[in-house]
């Protein structure tokens, strides 16, 4: 059966209608510090890397947008202007100085129109700044420790298991919900010093901007600044083993006082401290994560 060219019109409205309602619908799911479904870009930013990175990242684009959309307009006319129908005496022209130096002198300004920023935000990654806090994280199979080596702190994360989070109210995401979070107060500088236990780990959270390995033997170190509350995800991003896909990272940014309060409630050695999720209960699993 032929559809008219009315109905074919209607239904290609109707895709695209339905396309925009997705994306759109996508767009108005999305929470801050973890994905959201048809993400179709990076997680919004929560420090001034971050912001950087996007930055970057969307200059990138529009520079691949700009080149792939001149190169399909060459050849575009190629094919129509120079094929043996519409050009049946080929130009024996074998140099044309203009055109040579230009295709050499273009690219070498792209080239360093990316570089420059490149490198800043390279070295804005690397250069840590004095730090307000120190975070060591030590990847285990399949696991995190947490330590904040001057405040004499150090406990184990977990993932919280499916029966876990149905427990809380709201519940964390699935896979990326731990019983113990990491806690940073807010507009300070954090630094993460990472290291293996067994083989080799990745720390990585998407909306810092930051994504370092974690290596037996060796103490790498990254760092953040996080300037807006609320709780952050992230996961190992390297393929550690088995239960590479259990290993996620949660971070609460919290006020000045709410981080004083924690440290203290921590030091204590209490059970009912921030850094576990609202109204959670401890797991047979998660009651090995004691902090010392």
């Amino acid at each position: 059966m032929k559809m008219s060219k009315g109905q074919m019109g209607r239904r290609l409205l109707g895709f695209m209608v339905a396309g925009v309602a997705l994306v759109a619908g996508g767009v108005a799911s999305a929470e801050l510090g973890q994905p959201a479904p048809w993400e179709y870009k990076l997680q919004e930013a929560a420090t001034p890397v971050m912001e950087n990175i996007i930055w970057f990242h969307n200059w990138l684009l529009w520079i691949i947008t700009i080149i792939t959309l001149f190169v399909l307009a060459l050849l575009i006319t190629v094919v129509i202007k120079f094929n043996a129908r519409s050009n049946p005496v080929p130009s024996r022209t074998t140099h044309n100085t203009l055109v040579e130096v230009a295709w050499t002198l273009i690219p070498v300004l792209i080239l360093v129109g990316i570089a420059v920023p490149s490198f800043r935000l390279l070295f804005e990654e690397l250069d840590i700044p004095k730090a307000d806090v120190t975070i060591k994280a030590t990847g285990n199979q399949w696991n995190w420790t947490y330590a904040y080596p001057d405040d004499k702190i150090e406990y184990t994360s977990i993932m919280l298991s499916d029966e876990d989070r149905a427990k809380i109210n709201p519940a964390p995401p699935r896979l990326l919900g731990v019983d113990h979070a990491i806690v940073v107060p807010v507009n300070k500088v954090i630094r993460v010093q990472t290291t293996g236990a067994d083989v080799i780990h990745s720390f990585a959270v998407p909306a810092f901007g930051i994504k370092i390995d974690a290596i037996p033997g060796r103490l790498n170190e990254t760092w953040f600044k996080a300037t807006r509350l609320g709780v952050y995800y992230g996961q190992c991003s390297e393929l550690c083993g088995k239960d590479h896909a259990f290993m996620p990272i949660a971070v609460k940014v919290v006020n000045d006082q709410d981080y004083d309060n924690w440290k203290k409630c921590v030091q204590a050695n209490k059970d009912d401290c921030i850094d576990l999720p609202q109204k959670a209960k401890q797991s047979a699993k998660g009651d090995g994560a004691a902090k010392s």
